[in-house]
């Protein structure tokens, strides 16, 4: 457990590390390609080093040089034979990892950790059926342990559904074009998350290959493309970024965060929007911003598309003036934890009022005080409640570590805001 100290005076610059989204993609589309490909900027994370371990035993030689990350694709040929697979709690790896054990020869177990077993992904599995990938879920139940039995992927039409995560789409697509014949993935109900699909297809565009669609429902992928290798900089992480810029915001503080791409097509780059509403100064430069905290107020806000900032959000809520409102975020509850539900309680525990539905949440802003937080082994809930204790005395925060799974060094960059 850590106790955070709270701020008397906030005036700072910090550094955030590489994508996590980024990071991930780029991992599975260089293994994908034929040749070495070099990652700058790569984020260094329990997530993206399940990836790791995952891809070499695929038979890929991936190696650190200094801040380099080098990957040595195969083009596609990956290592055959019987493979188990864990993931902890990465549900994307998880969801990457599961579509690209179907274009190897083989038979592969992917499990994951108590949790990763009750998050959905029957969604996915459906999609690569279609595609005549032999895959189950090894209980039944559309949860992992899951069970890839491949001999590639034949391609064909997909339907997908869209509401619990925009990742079953991006792990199709990213392994189409290995397919033997074209894709053609249909997206039905709502797509969640839109801005990740975005980041997919630069990714696989800048690697050599390129997606079709209209809007975001239907996507077609022409088979026989092939990514190319690259040397590819991972821009730094919006969410990571958040936590900061939600910082100056509690504290009535300056913070500003460099190695940050204000017209990055991250979706999460629009929590500077959001402060903005709420009554902060926001500076944006090419590669980095800076918030000035001002008298919060509170705002009525569709989060679909920065899911991952709803935590940061709903604490910064808890100091403005009046009602904020947050929907459109029932995918929420699929996530490391069920975070509507696991927000709602930690923050009541400060005094904060709090009201959930099924997809949203309305928080009034008031005062919070110090209490005990469980981050229910969820990291945005950790970096999130650990904003509050800056500005509130007797904040402390149980399973710290949990931060691991995306930003190992975050307790350390916390520091540097004194």
């Amino acid at each position: 457990m850590i106790e955070i100290t709270p701020l008397t005076h906030c005036h700072a610059t910090i550094t955030i590390p590489g994508s996590k989204s980024y990071t991930h993609r780029a991992l599975i589309i260089s293994a994908l390609a034929d040749g070495e490909s070099i990652l700058i900027n790569a984020l260094q994370s329990e997530d993206s080093e399940y990836t790791v371990r995952t891809l070499r035993k695929f038979g890929i030689s991936i190696f650190w040089e200094g801040e380099l990350l080098h990957v040595l694709g195969k083009g596609g040929k990956f290592r055959a034979g019987e493979e188990r697979i864990f993931v902890g709690n990465s549900g994307t790896s998880m969801r990457f990892l599961t579509a690209l054990s179907a274009v190897r020869n083989g038979r592969t177990l992917l499990d994951g950790s108590e949790r990763m077993r009750n998050r959905p992904i029957g969604d996915l599995l459906d999609g690569l059926r279609a595609l005549g990938v032999n895959v189950c879920s090894k209980e039944g139940n559309g949860c992992p342990p899951v069970i890839v039995e491949s001999q590639g992927i034949t391609g064909g039409k997909a339907k997908i559904m869209g509401e619990k995560s925009s990742q079953f789409l991006s792990a199709l697509l990213m392994v189409a074009p290995y397919a033997y014949r074209d894709v053609h993935v249909e997206v039905t109900g709502e797509l969640a998350s839109k801005p990740y699909i975005d980041i997919t297809r630069h990714v696989m565009s800048t690697f050599g290959v390129e997606v079709q669609s209209e809007g975001y429902h239907s996507f077609f992928v022409r088979a026989g493309q092939r990514y190319l290798p690259q040397t590819f900089r991972i821009e730094g992480d919006a969410s990571h970024a958040s936590y900061f810029f939600a910082a100056a915001a509690i504290t009535r503080g300056r913070v500003r965060v460099e190695n940050f791409n204000t017209t990055s097509i991250q979706g999460d780059r629009g929590f500077l929007n959001i402060l903005e509403n709420m009554g902060c100064e926001v500076t944006p430069r090419d590669d980095w911003a800076e918030v000035r905290g001002r008298k919060l107020r509170g705002i009525e806000v569709d989060m679909n598309g920065m899911p991952d900032l709803v935590p940061t959000l709903a604490v910064t809520a808890a100091f403005a003036q009046g009602k904020t409102v947050i929907q459109n975020i029932g995918h929420l509850r699929f996530k490391e934890s069920d975070r509507i539900k696991a927000l709602t309680r930690e923050l009541v525990k400060m005094g904060i009022r709090v009201k959930e539905g099924e997809d949203y949440l309305t928080i009034e802003g008031g005062e919070p005080h110090g209490a005990e937080i469980d981050t229910h082994s969820d990291h945005r809930l950790a970096m999130s409640f650990a904003i509050v204790g800056l500005a509130v005395p007797g904040v402390k925060i149980k399973g710290e570590r949990c931060v691991d799974k995306s930003f190992p060094g975050f307790w350390k960059t916390l520091e540097k805001l004194y």
